[in-house]
């Protein structure tokens, strides 16, 4: 009889976790090179990662909701793990990364570029009692950069523009205003630089159907050609929605609120 598997500590369910966060949901497979690596980092088989990652799946509202299922395995660790990290992101976000960060150094075994990206942390380059906070503030940004653009399949959901150097994982709810969903991929919408800049201004917002808004003090610029293509022409679309963490619909309705300009 084959040998049973040992049983998922908490660091590498946490570490499993992230990896889920980063990885879209058509690539939670055996074959996806970075979960073949991510495997190896853990010292378990891609089958098993993959397994692991799919159970996840089927506790996310986003996939469950659109018919897609995951295994509907989840074990009462997995379910555990999940609450952790939806009731406290910024404390799991930052754990699950230096947990991982740690086996990547030791193992020596390059994950994906993103990933390889936010272990290349140069510590000499920090000084003094910032050093820790500097590098948690680094190791926080990668984190909600990659769940947010890997959910989106690295796509602007307003324009579907798909050059990374391009992209911004923006927040819905500013960085300031929500301590607690600062790392929240539900809190981000994968944009353009440019309709980053106006999301954040509250040049653009978006209705709890998904839909863009305009401000009135774009309207006025009208007979400028950029800005009526590239922005007052968006008015009424539906945003593209990521394949999961769809953005919640009690941080729109805040944007809208607080940060969006009526005139």
């Amino acid at each position: 009889m084959a040998a049973q598997s040992p049983r998922w500590s908490r660091k590498e369910l946490l570490i499993a976790f992230n990896i889920y966060c980063q990885t879209p949901f058509g690539k939670l497979h055996s074959r996806n090179p970075d979960i073949v690596r991510a495997a190896a980092v853990l010292g378990r088989t891609p089958s098993s990662l993959a397994m692991k990652l799919v159970n996840f799946a089927s506790l996310d509202p986003s996939i469950t909701s659109t018919g897609r299922k995951g295994l509907g395995n989840a074990s009462r660790a997995d379910k555990a793990i999940w609450e952790e990290f939806n009731a406290d992101w910024e404390q799991l976000a930052v754990e699950s990364e230096m947990h991982l960060n740690e086996l990547v150094k030791k193992s020596g075994i390059p994950v994906s570029r993103a990933q390889k990206e936010a272990t290349d942390i140069d510590e000499a380059s920090y000084a003094g009692v910032t050093k820790t906070v500097q590098i948690q503030a680094r190791i926080k940004q990668s984190f909600f950069r990659r769940a947010v653009l890997s959910s989106y399949k690295q796509r602007c959901c307003m324009t579907n523009i798909s050059e990374p150097r391009l992209l911004v994982a923006s927040h819905i709810v500013p960085w300031k205003s929500d301590a607690k969903n600062r790392l929240n991929p539900r809190n981000g919408l994968c944009l353009s630089a440019l309709h980053d800049r106006a999301f954040d201004r509250g040049l653009i917002t978006l209705t709890d159907e998904f839909r863009i808004l305009v401000s009135p003090a774009l309207i006025a610029y009208k007979r400028e050609l950029f800005i009526r293509d590239a922005l007052i022409a968006l008015e009424g679309i539906r945003i593209s929605l990521p394949e999961k963490f769809v953005p919640d619909i009690a941080f729109l309705k805040r944007h809208r609120e607080e940060v969006f300009v009526r005139l």
